[in-house]
């Protein structure tokens, strides 16, 4: 805008640096360059002007100009000066008899609040916009006090009374009685001694501006949740700590490559996604992935809905016989979830299909060629089953060509973060609410032991955003057993099993196993438990439990 006018006006330092001018004073600084044959021709009219504000300069015999120059400030020890000038035959033709109240109708029109002080901090002029944005009248202001305002709360802070203060140009950010949020800006006028003749202080109404920005930094932070949960998703997979890293590699290689592959961990940690994420990656990824859970289906149909049946295979049989989920699988994959429960006499006939790569219908006599990619799982230690004679030996090497195991969630705590937020952006969703995790959740979640381990997480927080009345999910919205036991990390969890032996062996090797955590010697763990040393020494050894600060020969 002030290109557009034709007056010069340039902001100098004392040694002629020029920090601004606009065209007007270009085109007079060159025509005086070019007429006195000086260097620096804006060095020379600060030079001129001595002691003088204002003086007269000849650039030829018909071109003469005005020029007035101010001081404007010091910045770090370096002057300031403001430099106005034009030609004298352009002032001769303009009218200088303004009319003040003019200028007040002027301002009148302005979108923000402008209000005067004097040099005594008396109000002597507010416009209309600010008696709109500070629900004020002009009549109750003009002549009170900035003390008065402040108090009355008017104007508070005042940033008149802080410029009188600090005797300098102030910004603050406050609000109004109504609580709108506002930006004000107070400058002092001064005398040529330095005193402040008048506070000129303008206000903006930013509420609107504050609201908005709010509303960003709300969307940039779910942004960056979806973007640093994305580098935590494989497919269904929610990954962070490095043990899970690991397996979504060696995951990833075995997609590959069609061998048997033995998932292993305990229940809830995710096994049947790591299959189905093997399955999506590979070869077989456009054909069946049927899932098989060996312990739901009763052991007399078990047979019958792995391989089908041939029509009068029994009574009750469909005249029509019945496929089996080996067929249904056929070029695709056949995920045999917890393997550990499959009856010995099938086992063979699972050995069978693995080996020869082909079926045999109930009470069919024909065989059945099968191509099916065969991932199995367990969160039994099939090991043990085999000394004990519950599993097959053979059909174990069988399965277990590249294991993979899937550690407790306990043991990958970076996991729990991603994960919370992954389960909390679905059931925000399901259920149409807005909730998020307070900090102090989220840490009291990375306390708990999680003998459920994911499928636990998931159901709590699908809890939580059933249950909880506000937006923020606090740590009092948490079950009590989960905040009572948030500082045990050894919590005993029963295993999925119905068979006795198997579970008072599981407990028995977590209580142990807890045990030997806490003490330095195997003869304090005895002595804990109420045992001899050889018996601890043992149970170790047969539990594969290792501990690098115990000392077994004491």
């Amino acid at each position: 805008m002030l290109d557009t006018i034709n007056i010069g006006i340039i902001v100098i330092n004392k040694k002629g640096s020029i920090y601004y001018s606009n065209e007007e004073a270009s085109q007079i600084l060159n025509r005086l360059q070019n007429y006195s044959k000086v260097e620096n021709s804006a060095l020379e009219l600060l030079m001129r002007a001595g002691k003088e504000e204002k003086y007269k300069l000849s650039i030829s015999q018909k071109d003469e100009i005005v020029v007035q120059v101010h001081e404007l400030g010091s910045l770090k020890d370096e002057k300031f000066y403001g430099i106005i000038f034009c030609d004298l035959a352009y002032i001769e033709h303009i009218n200088f008899n303004i009319d003040v109240e003019d200028i007040k109708e002027l301002l009148d029109y302005t979108n923000d609040a402008i209000f005067v002080d004097d040099m005594n901090g008396e109000t002597i002029w507010i416009n209309k916009a600010c008696e709109d944005i500070y629900d004020i009248k002009k009549e109750y202001v003009i002549g009170k006090s900035i003390d008065f305002l402040e108090e009355e709360r008017i104007f508070y802070p005042s940033v008149a009374k802080l410029v009188f203060e600090q005797k300098k140009q102030v910004t603050i950010l406050h609000s109004n009685r109504n609580g709108k949020q506002l930006l004000t800006t107070g400058t002092p006028i001064l005398y040529k001694n330095g005193n402040i003749k008048k506070v000129v202080s303008t206000s903006r109404d930013i509420t609107e501006l504050i609201t908005l920005k709010n509303q960003l930094e709300d969307a940039q932070n779910r942004l960056e949740e979806y973007q640093e949960l994305q580098k935590d998703v494989y497919d269904d997979l929610i990954v962070r700590s490095k043990k899970m890293t690991d397996v979504i590699g060696l995951s990833r290689k075995l997609s590959q490559i069609d061998s048997t592959v033995l998932i292993t961990g305990e229940s809830g940690v995710g096994k049947g996604k790591v299959a189905k994420y093997i399955h999506k990656l590979g070869q077989r990824k456009d054909k069946p992935f049927v899932k098989v859970n060996c312990g739901a289906i009763p052991e007399p149909l078990i047979e019958s809905e792995l391989f089908g049946y041939e029509h009068g295979a029994f009574t009750g049989s469909s005249k029509r016989g019945k496929l089996g989920l080996f067929e249904l699988a056929q070029n695709g994959t056949i995920f045999l979830d917890e393997i550990g429960e499959l009856p010995l006499n099938l086992q063979v006939k699972l050995l069978q299909a693995i080996q020869d790569k082909e079926i045999q219908k109930v009470g069919g006599i024909k065989t059945i060629k099968i191509d099916v990619r065969i991932i199995t799982a367990t969160n039994r230690n099939l090991k043990e089953m085999i000394s004990n004679n519950e599993f097959r030996e053979d059909l174990y090497y069988r399965l277990n060509v590249v294991p993979i195991h899937l550690p407790p969630l306990r043991e990958r705590l970076e996991d729990i973060m991603p994960l919370s937020r992954h389960f909390l952006k679905i059931y925000n969703s399901k259920f149409n609410v807005k909730k998020r995790l307070d900090p102090n959740t989220i840490n009291s979640l990375m306390k708990y032991s999680w003998p459920g381990n994911v499928r636990e997480l998931e159901n709590i927080i699908e809890r939580l955003v059933i249950t909880s009345s506000h937006d923020i999910i606090l740590p009092d919205n948490l079950p009590k057993h989960i905040l009572e036991g948030k500082e045990s990390k050894h919590l005993i969890s029963i295993p999925n099993s119905s068979n006795l032996k198997e579970i008072m062996e599981d407990v028995e090797r977590q209580i142990i196993n807890d045990a030997v955590t806490k003490h330095k010697t195997t003869r304090n763990v005895a002595k804990i438990l109420g045992v001899s040393q050889p018996t601890i020494v043992r149970k170790m050894n047969k539990y594969n439990i290792k501990y690098s600060e115990i000392d077994i020969t004491q």
